[in-house]
C-alpha cells in the first residue's frame, strides 16, 4: 500500500514539474517574442496605410539585421568567410548604399551623380577593392551610416501618399522599388547569419 502511494506521490511530482517546465518555456517563448520580434504590421503615426506599413516591415528587418552584428569586435567585424566574400561591416554600408540609391531613384527619378558615387558606389558594388577598403573600422560606423540613411528614408517617404506610391517609376513602381529594398535587407540578413554563425 505504502508502494502504491509513493508511487501516486512521486508521479504526482513528475507531473507538478513537467507542468512547471511547461509553464517556464511558454513564459520565455512569449518574453522574448515581446522583447525581439515584431507581431504584427502596423504604419507609425504620421505615414499614409501603405508607406506605414513598409516602413513597418523595413525597420522590422533593420533590427533583425543588426542583431546579427551588434556585439562584434574588431576581428569579426573584418571577418571573411573565404577570399571571396564580404565582411559583415561591408554587408551593413551595401545595404545602406542600396538604400540610399533607391532613395534618389524613387524621389527623384535618377541614378547616382558623382558625388554620390564617389560615396556610394564601392559599396554598392562590393567586390575586391572594397574587401581592402572596408576594414579596421567597428561595427558601429557601419551601423551609424546604416541609421542615417534610413532616417532620410522614413523623412522622404512621410512627404508621400500612397498614390505616389503606386505610381511607376521607370519600369516599376515607387512601392516595387521599395519592397526590393525589403526583399535586399532580408536577402542579407540571411547571409550575416550564416557568416556570423562562423565566427569562432
Amino acid at each position: 500500500m505504502k508502494s502504491k502511494i509513493h508511487e501516486h506521490l512521486q508521479n504526482n511530482r513528475n507531473s507538478e514539474s513537467k507542468s512547471r517546465i511547461q509553464m517556464l518555456l511558454l513564459i520565455t517563448f512569449f518574453t522574448t517574442s515581446h522583447l525581439f520580434a515584431q507581431t504584427e504590421i502596423k504604419a507609425p503615426k504620421g505615414y499614409t496605410n501603405d508607406i506605414g506599413n513598409m516602413i513597418s516591415m523595413l525597420d522590422n528587418l533593420k533590427k533583425r539585421v543588426e542583431r546579427h552584428v551588434v556585439n562584434l569586435d574588431q576581428e569579426g567585424t573584418d571577418f571573411l568567410l573565404d577570399d571571396n566574400a564580404n565582411s559583415p561591416g561591408a554587408i551593413i554600408y551595401h545595404l545602406a548604399a542600396t538604400e540610399a540609391y533607391y532613395q534618389v531613384y524613387t524621389f527623384e527619378g535618377r541614378g547616382f551623380n558623382d558625388e554620390e558615387k564617389a560615396k556610394w558606389e564601392m559599396a554598392l558594388n562590393l567586390g575586391e577593392t572594397a574587401r581592402k577598403e572596408f576594414k579596421n573600422k567597428p561595427i558601429q560606423y557601419y551601423m551609424d551610416i546604416f541609421d542615417e540613411v534610413r532616417a532620410k528614408t522614413k523623412q522622404l517617404l512621410k512627404t508621400k501618399d500612397d498614390a505616389w506610391f503606386k505610381k511607376k517609376n521607370g519600369n516599376m513602381s515607387n512601392h516595387w522599388a521599395w519592397f526590393h529594398v525589403m526583399e535586399h535587407q532580408a536577402n542579407h540578413m540571411g547571409q550575416l547569419a550564416l557568416i556570423t554563425k562562423r565566427i569562432k
